[in-house]
C-alpha cells in the first residue's frame, strides 16, 4: 500500500521480510516465547541469516547487503508484527553492528561483526545499570587497564540476550579522574561470555518475553585491550552513534502493529450486533479511523527520519527522537483501539491482541523514554533556531536584530515578517 515511498530494491526487501514472516514463524513458536518456554530465539536468528536478512545496511564483505536505512525500516516494519522480542532480535545486529562497523578495527569486524551477521554468533548490548536508566553517563561499571588487558567489574540490567548472547558490548568507566567531563569517562568493550560473566537473574516481563532479558554481573573479567571499540574514554561517541539505530528501529518495529489493526478491521466486518456489522457504528469505525491516521502519521515520520539518516541530514538526532516518541505512543493507541473494537474477546488469548498490547508498552520506555525523547527534541530544535546560520525568513528581518531582542512584537511586526508567507 505504501510502496510509492520505496525504491524498487527497498520494495523487494520488504516483500522478502513479509514472506519470511509468513513462511518461517509459526503461531506456536510465538506462543512458546510468550510463555517463556524459549529462553532466546536462536532458531529465529539462524533462519534470518539463512535468508540474508541480517546486517542489511552493512558492507557485503561482512555479510551485509549495503542497503539504505529506509530498506531496513521497511523490513523492520514487517518483522515487527511478530512482536517486540523477535523484533528486537531482528534489529540487534543493526545496533551492535553500528558500533563495530563505525568504530571497530578490521580484526574486530572479522572476529565479531561478520559471524554475527552470518548468524554464527549472538550479541547483546549492556548499557543500563541499577543506579540509573536514563542517566547513562553516570555508569558505575568500571574497567581498569592493566597492561594489555582490562579488569572489568560491575553490573548491567535489562540486557536483552543476557541469556543467549555469545558476546556483549559493554559501556564502562575507564577514566577515574574526578575533573574529567562525563563524556570522557566511558569506553566501549567487547566482552565474550566466559569466566566472571554471569547471568545472575532473568526478569519476569509483562511482555517482550523469550528474549533472555536479564541482569549481568562482571566479576574481575579479563578483557583484552584489543577488544576496546573506538578510542579509550571515547565511549560517548559510540553511544551517540548507536542511539540512531536504537531509536529508529524502535520506531520502525512499532509500525508492526498494523497486524493488530488489520485483525480488528476484519473482526469488525464479521461481528454483528443489533442487526448489523459493528463496523457500521461510528463508535467502532471512528476508532479504526483514529488508529489508521495515527499509524500513517507514525509511518511517515519514521520513514522521513530514515531518509534523513541516509542523506546525512544535520538535524537527524531530532528527527529520530521524534519518530521514536511518536511511533511508540501511536502504536500504544492503535493497539488500545484495536482491543476496544474487539471487546471482551480481544482481552483473551484467543487472539494475539492482548500479547501485542503487553509487548508494545515497552516501546515508550526502552532506548530512551518518551520524556527523554522530548528533552532531545526541544534541545536540538533550540540549538537549530538559535544558531546564527539558521536561514529561516524570520531572521532576515530587522525585527530580530539583537538590539531588539527584548521588544514585544506588535501585530504590525508579525505582518511585516510573515505577511507574504501566508
Amino acid at each position: 500500500m505504501y510502496d510509492f515511498m520505496l525504491r524498487p530494491e527497498e520494495q523487494a526487501l520488504k516483500a522478502e521480510a513479509r514472506q519470511f514472516v509468513r513462511e518461517e514463524i509459526s503461531s506456536d513458536f510465538l506462543r512458546q516465547m510468550d510463555k517463556d518456554k524459549i529462553t532466546y530465539p536462536r532458531e529465529f536468528v539462524e533462519k534470518l541469516a539463512a535468508r540474508n536478512l541480517r546486517g542489511i545496511r552493512f558492507p557485503q564483505k561482512y555479510g551485509g547487503r549495503e542497503m539504505s536505512w529506509v530498506a531496513e525500516v521497511a523490513a523492520t516494519e514487517e518483522i515487527g508484527c511478530l512482536g517486540t522480542a523477535l523484533g528486537c532480535a531482528f534489529v540487534m545486529p543493526s545496533i551492535v553492528g553500528e558500533a563495530l562497523n563505525m568504530f571497530g578495527t578490521e580484526k574486530q569486524k572479522q572476529t565479531y561483526l561478520k559471524p554475527y551477521i552470518e548468524g554464527k554468533l549472538v550479541a547483546a548490548e549492556a548499557l543500563t545499570e541499577p543506579r540509573g536508566g536514563s542517566d547513562f553517563f553516570g555508569a558505575m561499571t568500571r574497567a581498569e587497564l592493566k597492561g594489555d588487558h582490562f579488569i572489568l567489574n560491575g553490573m548491567k540490567r535489562f540486557v536483552v540476550g543476557a541469556e543467549g548472547a555469545d558476546f556483549f558490548l559493554v559501556y564502562c568507566k575507564t577514566n577515574f579522574e574526578p575533573a574529567a567531563h562525563k563524556y570522557q569517562k566511558l569506553s566501549l568493550l567487547i566482552v565474550e561470555r566466559g569466566p566472571g560473566v554471569e547471568t545472575e537473574y532473568l526478569y519476569g516481563l509483562m511482555g517482550c518475553r523469550g528474549g533472555g532479558t536479564g541482569r549481568l554481573v562482571f566479576r574481575d573479567v579479563k578483557v583484552p585491550k584489543e577488544n576496546l571499540v573506538g578510542e579509550l574514554h571515547g565511549g560517548a561517541l559510540c553511544f551517540h552513534q548507536m542511539m540512531i539505530p536504537e531509536r529508529l528501529t524502535s520506531a520502525a518495529g512499532c509500525l508492526g502493529v498494523w497486524g493488530a489493526l488489520d485483525l480488528a478491521v476484519r473482526y469488525s466486518d464479521k461481528r454483528r450486533a443489533f442487526g448489523q456489522q459493528i463496523r457500521k457504528y461510528q463508535g467502532v469505525s471512528f476508532k479504526i479511523a483514529d488508529a489508521i491516521t495515527q499509524l500513517d502519521a507514525a509511518r511517515a515520520l519514521t520513514y522521513m527520519a530514515a531518509r534523513a539518516v541516509d542523506a546525512n541530514y544535520p538535524n537527524v538526532r531530532r528527527l529520530v527522537s521524534e519518530a521514536k516518541r511518536f511511533a511508540t505512543e501511536a502504536a500504544w493507541d492503535v493497539v488500545n483501539n484495536a482491543m476496544q473494537v474487539m471487546g471482551g474477546i480481544g482481552y483473551t488469548d484467543v487472539y494475539p491482541i492482548e500479547r501485542i498490547l503487553r509487548d508494545i508498552r515497552l516501546g515508550m520506555i526502552w532506548t530512551g523514554t518518551s520524556e527523554i525523547m522530548n528533552l532531545m527534541i526541544q534541545h536540538e530544535y533550540y540549538n537549530q533556531v538559535l544558531d546564527p546560520a539558521y536561514d529561516r525568513r524570520l531572521l532576515e528581518d530587522d525585527a530580530m536584530h539583537p538590539d531588539a531582542s527584548e521588544r514585544c512584537y506588535t501585530d504590525e511586526d508579525m505582518q511585516k515578517v510573515f505577511g507574504d508567507m501566508q
